[in-house]
């Protein structure tokens, strides 16, 4: 998850930060042209995974179908091998990465929309509706989500995409309920807010078009944070046998890698291509993550654009240590 400054958010100097009223429709032109090579990088990862995703379950056999050719590595009819009942890892590998994406995005979009909802608009609401809202949220947060998602999913008979992705959502949106309560609580005391509201500005326009804007690099922060989880969580519940039935997902790939002993029998072409998408995804949604922290952090922008890193600092402060002592000597 992003660190965010709220002084920063707050100051009205800050490039985030908003200073006259209707700055908050130019925000989006100020902040997003501040990209850098780790968005990019995330950004082309995640789309390759996505086009792999959306794209090759049309082109591959059906994962399902049974041969018998048995457990064997990879060849060039069988790209990733097979499983021991035939099964083709390949075409298992295309369906669940576009059903892990799936529940990723599903859960992300629905848990964004339900912190916008109780972290943006009841807190600009403010009075009742804010302090119900935040109680809500507070109860949500402190309820353990892993155990919770095993209790509801193991009681419920037919699992697939939707009701798997409404068990992780259940505990996936307060804490970025919490991080834009904050910020939004520092944004409606603005002048240009208090211009708009005292102008007879309607409540959804000034959510819509002063506050929105000014919290959208640490929604999409947020964002990319609940898919990594949803995808996680996704994960953990299929490898207990908790998740999405009739369907493929990296979860069950890994679960019924684990249940066919493919560690055992060293079938690293059955568990490792999961694995994989998994870690690719998680660096790439961390790359993009980094590369937001720098967008709501106008130092870590600053150090990033000047090309100057910690450890640059560190050699140069060497080197004019070292000069000092060599003039001091010669003197």
């Amino acid at each position: 998850m992003s660190t965010i400054d709220l002084g920063q958010l707050a100051d009205p100097n800050s490039p985030t930060g908003d200073s006259g009223a209707g700055t908050g429709r130019k925000g989006l032109k100020r902040v997003f042209p501040h990209v850098t090579p780790k968005l990019w990088v995330g950004a082309g990862m995640i789309a390759a995974i996505a086009l792999f995703g959306l794209v090759f379950p049309f082109v591959v056999q059906n994962p399902q179908a049974i041969s018998d050719v048995g457990l064997s590595a990879p060849s060039g009819e069988h790209l990733l091998g097979t499983t021991q009942t035939g099964q083709d890892v390949f075409a298992q590998l295309a369906y669940a990465t576009r059903g892990s994406l799936l529940i990723g995005v599903l859960v992300g979009v629905v848990a964004m929309a339900l912190a916008v909802v109780f972290g943006v608009i009841g807190t600009y609401v403010g009075g009742f509706v804010d302090e119900a809202f935040s109680l809500f949220s507070n109860v949500v947060l402190v309820i353990p989500g892993l155990p919770l998602a095993i209790i509801v999913s193991s009681y419920v008979p037919q699992k697939g995409l939707v009701v798997i992705a409404f068990v992780i959502v259940i505990t996936s949106w307060a804490a970025s309920a919490r991080v834009l309560r904050a910020i939004t609580l520092s944004l409606r005391s603005r002048d240009y807010v208090a211009a708009s509201r005292v102008s007879g500005e309607k409540t959804w326009r000034i959510v819509a078009v002063e506050i929105l804007p000014n919290v959208l690099p640490v929604l999409a922060s947020q964002f990319l944070f609940a898919v990594i989880f949803a995808i996680l969580a996704e994960a953990g519940l299929s490898f207990l046998g908790l998740g999405v039935s009739g369907q493929f997902t990296w979860g069950s790939m890994l679960y019924f890698a684990q249940n066919g002993l493919a560690l055992r029998l060293g079938a690293w072409w059955w568990f490792v291509p999961p694995g994989l998408m998994i870690a690719l995804l998680g660096c790439a949604l961390s790359l993009m993550n980094f590369a937001i922290d720098e967008i709501i952090n106008p130092k870590l922008r600053d150090q990033t654009r000047a090309g100057v890193s910690r450890a640059d600092r560190k050699r140069l402060a060497r080197a004019e240590a070292a000069a000092g002592t060599t003039e001091g000597a010669t003197a």
